[in-house]
Order: structure tokens, then sequence, then C-alpha cells
């Protein structure tokens, strides 16, 4: 079970995103000075991960975490509360990234986190049985074998309010909401109201689901992909996308990677996070 733990060929970022190659090198594009995109040595990748947080004056620092082949974790940027400290780490089988924090699943279905604790998203040790993880700026989520979801951390917009969700496949958290994906290829949302949850809950036939900072992202079986939120950077300009196997929502741009490697890109791109023209990506690892 925990081999099947999910992994990430693409994460969408504050200001940068990253992406495994077929051969299991990174790349990235964004501001190529920052910290959180020095992924040049990087190898044997299978899965990686950013740390997201919502746009505002006064955010923009991030980290970038990769799972290796080998079970253990590289991470590179932003480090102030120790969000990069996973050297240690190993027999890791998935990881997830939020602002100031990294989280990851071992092959016994536990987790660790490491970053910052005083709102308490670090709080998972307790956790077992899990197959994803999911980050949002300051909440975490599980989801267990059994098709169930935990959360723990800030609560002030019910965003950790899942413990009602059953036979579910996939999770995603964003700034102030979550995501929830059950077999049946329909979608939830819990917390801030604000971010399309009505319209999420009408789509069906999801395949899997990403959440950028105000802003879901659903997969549709067959490749398509829908979006609902905030759009005022043109994140949710999907509508034209075919052939997407995965997707992954950034705090103000989206991304969508094809069956071929190639990955299209909407939205912000004032750090050049969006250009990612040139990049031919693994479709699956």
């Amino acid at each position: 079970m925990r081999r099947e733990a999910f992994r990430a060929v693409i994460a969408a970022g504050r200001r940068h995103c990253i992406g495994v190659t077929m051969e299991g090198s990174v790349v990235a594009a964004g501001n190529p000075l920052s910290e959180e995109s020095r992924v040049d040595g990087w190898r044997d990748v299978v899965s990686v991960a950013v740390g997201n947080v919502h746009t505002a004056s006064n955010t923009g620092r991030s980290h970038s975490v990769g799972l290796l082949a080998n079970g253990t974790v590289v991470s590179t940027g932003w480090n102030n509360e120790g969000q990069c400290d996973v050297v240690d780490w190993s027999g890791v089988v998935s990881v997830a990234a939020g602002w100031r924090r990294t989280l990851a699943i071992f092959e016994d279905g536990t987790a660790r986190a490491t970053g910052r604790r005083s709102d308490g998203a670090c709080d998972v040790d307790s956790w077992r049985d899990l197959v994803a993880l999911a980050a949002g700026d300051w909440h975490s989520v599980g989801l267990s074998a059994d098709g169930t979801a935990t959360a723990v951390g800030n609560n002030h917009r019910g965003q950790c309010d899942v413990t009602g969700w059953h036979s579910l496949r996939g999770i995603a958290a964003g700034s102030l909401h979550t995501v929830g994906l059950d077999t049946d290829g329909r979608v939830f949302a819990a917390g801030n109201r604000n971010h399309a949850a009505q319209a999420v809950s009408e789509w069906r036939d999801v395949a899997a689901v990403s959440a950028g900072s105000h802003h879901t992202v659903g997969l549709v079986v067959g490749g398509r992909v829908l979006a609902a939120g905030d759009n005022s950077r043109g994140q949710c300009d999907v509508s034209s996308w075919r052939d997407v196997v995965a997707v992954a929502g950034g705090s103000t741009h989206t991304l969508g990677l094809r069956a071929d490697g190639r990955v299209l890109a909407t939205g912000n791109n004032d750090d050049g996070q969006c250009d990612t023209a040139g990049w031919r990506l693994a479709t699956m690892r």
C-alpha cells in the first residue's frame, strides 16, 4: 500500500514551479537567482513539491522539495523555520510542502513534518496508514488508505472541517480552503466560501485535483481541465487545454502536464514562473 502513495512530477508555488524530467533531473521556472530554483544538481528524483503561499506584498520566498528513488529527500530555498531540514529522512514514499513547512509519508504509513510549529500544521506525528498529504498556508491534510481525511492547523475559515468526507482518492490544500476528490469523481470543498465551493461540487468525472492559493483545478477523465475561484491573473483560463495527465495550482498560476511531456501554463508570469514551453517532463514516475 505504501508504494502507491501520491507522487507529483510538477509543482507550482508563489513565484516559481519545478518539474521532473524523464531522466529524473529537475527543471525550474521563475527567478533563476532565487534559492528555491536551485535544483540543477538533483538526480534520480521521482516526486517534487514546493512551498506555496498566497500572493501578497509580504510574501514571496519559498522552498522546493524532491523525493529521490532511494527514499531520501532533498530541499532548497527559504529555511527560516527549518522547512528544508530533511537530510536525515529515509524510507519516504511521498512529500508535500506548504508555507514554511515540509511533510512526508514513510513506508509504514506514518507522517513527519518539519518547519513552523506555532500554528499546529506540523502536528502530524499521530497520523497512520496514510497515502497522501497536502499542505496549505497554515494547515495540513492527510488522506488515509480507508478514504478518510484528517486536518490540523489554522481552522479560522473551516478549512480543517474534513472529518465527514469518505471514499476519497485525492486531496489538495490552498491558502484557506481544502479540496477532496472521491472515488466517483466528485469534488468537495471546505473553508473559505469565496473559493468557488459551489462550482467544484458540480464537477463530475474528475481524476485529480490541485489547489492554488484561491483557486481550485480539476483534471477530468479524458484530459480536459476545469478551474474555479479567483481568476484575477488568468489562473483559471484552462478551458482550451486537452490531453492533460496532471495539474498543479500555484499561488496565482496553473500548470498542466500533457501526455507528451509538454507543460501548459497560465496566470501570473511576473517572475517567469509560466516559462515552461521548452520543458519535456516524465508523465509517470
